[in-house]
């Protein structure tokens, strides 16, 4: 870590809502890096993947020679946060996905992609998070996944309440690993990076 109180968190930035993290992070504190290549994963405390498009990530991740020293990353332990496309990224398993679609994986969950619809059925809404302070937040969903299944080892911290989507899974922690399918980036609630940043610091 580069400082007890200032973790150096990555946001993979080959496409999606590379920005807007990036302003959160620094706005929390902690030093934001841009990623685009494998050098720029040296010494991160943790990394968020935004959302977008989970398969043009996907595919810009190999053009660019970062996605395998990412899953290598993960799996020894570096902590991540993905939002919606990001979610994706950070599952096993996903349904509907796009032919040689692959993930980063590392949490035990299979997702559903755009399950909630396409562009057109994108809505807001309150949600009560698991170790969220504070009250109910104000979420986005933009085409978002949800989660059809978590493992054993998988805490689930919110769920839709009502409407057609229903009991819904749509943010999941496991270990070091935090995924939520709405965008906390885009309203001005910080606290889902609050929680990363202090998982950061846990692990740290």
């Amino acid at each position: 870590m580069t400082g007890s109180s200032t973790p150096l968190i990555g946001v993979l930035a080959l496409q999606g809502d590379v920005r807007e993290h990036l302003a959160v992070l620094e706005r929390l504190g902690a030093q934001a890096r841009p990623v685009r290549r494998p050098e720029e994963l040296k010494d991160l405390d943790g990394i968020i993947f935004p959302g977008g498009e989970s398969t043009t990530i996907d595919k810009l991740s190999r053009s660019f020679g970062v996605r395998e020293p990412l899953v290598a990353a993960l799996r020894d332990g570096l902590p991540a946060y993905g939002s919606c496309a990001g979610m994706i990224l950070l599952a096993d398993r996903v349904l509907d996905a796009a032919e040689g679609q692959q993930t980063f994986g590392g949490i035990d969950i299979t997702v559903r992609r755009n399950a909630f619809g396409r562009q057109v059925h994108s809505f807001e809404g309150e949600l009560d998070v698991t170790g969220v302070d504070g009250g109910p937040m104000h979420v986005v969903f933009i085409r978002a996944p949800w989660v059809e299944d978590a493992g054993p080892d998988v805490e689930v911290l919110a769920r839709v309440s009502g409407g057609e989507a229903d009991g819904r899974i749509v943010a999941v922690r496991q270990g070091s690993l935090l995924a939520t399918s709405f965008h906390p980036e885009v309203t001005d609630d910080a606290r889902v990076h609050e929680l990363f940043v202090s998982m950061v610091r846990e692990r740290s």
